[in-house]
């Protein structure tokens, strides 16, 4: 069996049509149908459907697809590696999934990456939490940035590291009431008009089962959040981070939330395998150096 009869294989799954698996392969067609009759041969089952066109995978063939998927990430790691001790740093590419309300965060580990690893490329690409776990664990991605939730932390296949405990901050304009407080109560800011975050950022409760915030505008990303406080109508809760996007010329008043006040866990999370690839190792070492593991 070939590593290049698997990548094959894996890509047909993906594209679900053999001219562009066979274009993207830079193969012809014929070539790449016969490819995959041989890795069929070699595991002694069918791995696709046979029809005109693309049909499916078989039974067997969904359970390949992933086992397929993970030699290839272990045999690019191993390539990498190899690649990394050359030419003292790696030249793949670091591929992050981060909710986008985690933005912000983001520049302080890609600065750190490119500085050691210059002939590298980095994409890092908007997801929800379940997104981000599902393409560490497909091999899809290298690691992520989320919120710690109790999804996340009870996944063993994941390893999860505390990047900051983000201060929960009431956001209003400089001619705002709030703006002259030191600090602002859940419950006063609960009567404002408030956007909140919505996609990967935990709402907290009362104790009661209630959440704290009632939102008038849910918003997915910090950008909209920044759109509606530079609008003059508009309050909102952020984490602390969100001060990294203000202009100097914005105004915006940040104060703490109090009654109770409240930190969640922004977290990096990378496959728990052992050993990790290459490019995960490069992730973690990039994280601040007082980041813990949980």
């Amino acid at each position: 069996m070939l590593i290049r009869h698997l990548e094959y294989f894996v890509t047909l799954a993906e594209e679900q049509h053999f001219g562009r698996a066979a274009e993207l392969c830079g193969v012809s067609q014929p070539t790449l149908s016969q490819a995959i009759r041989k890795l069929e041969q070699d595991l002694g089952v069918a791995l696709i459907v046979r029809g005109k066109r693309f049909m499916g995978l078989t039974a067997e063939g969904e359970r390949v697809l992933p086992w397929g998927r993970q030699i290839l990430s272990d045999f690019g790691s191993l390539k990498d590696d190899l690649s990394g001790r050359r030419k003292g740093g790696l030249t793949g590419q670091l591929r992050l999934g981060v909710t986008p309300t985690a933005m912000a965060a983001l520049p302080r580990i890609t600065e750190r990456f490119e500085e050691r690893n210059p002939l590298a490329r980095i994409t890092a690409s908007p997801m929800t939490t379940e997104q981000i776990v599902q393409g560490i664990e497909g091999f899809a991605l290298d690691g992520g940035l989320l919120w710690l939730d109790d999804a996340v932390a009870g996944n063993a296949a994941l390893s999860r590291i505390v990047l900051a405990q983000e201060e929960m901050m009431f956001a209003c304009p400089p001619d705002h009431p709030f703006a002259a407080e030191k600090t602002i109560p859940w419950r006063d800011a609960m009567t404002q008009p408030l956007v909140t975050l919505g996609a990967g950022f935990p709402v907290p409760g009362d104790g009661a089962g209630k959440p704290l915030i009632r939102a008038g505008i849910t918003c997915n990303s910090l950008a909209g959040i920044l759109a509606h406080l530079r609008g003059g109508l508009w309050c909102a809760v952020v984490p602390q981070g969100f001060a990294a996007l203000l202009a100097p010329g914005d105004g915006i008043a940040l104060r703490p939330m109090t009654a109770p006040a409240l930190r969640l866990p922004l977290v990096a999370v990378l496959s728990a395998r052992d050993p990790q690839s290459p490019m995960v190792r490069a992730f973690r070492d990039c994280l601040p150096a007082q980041a813990a593991g949980t």
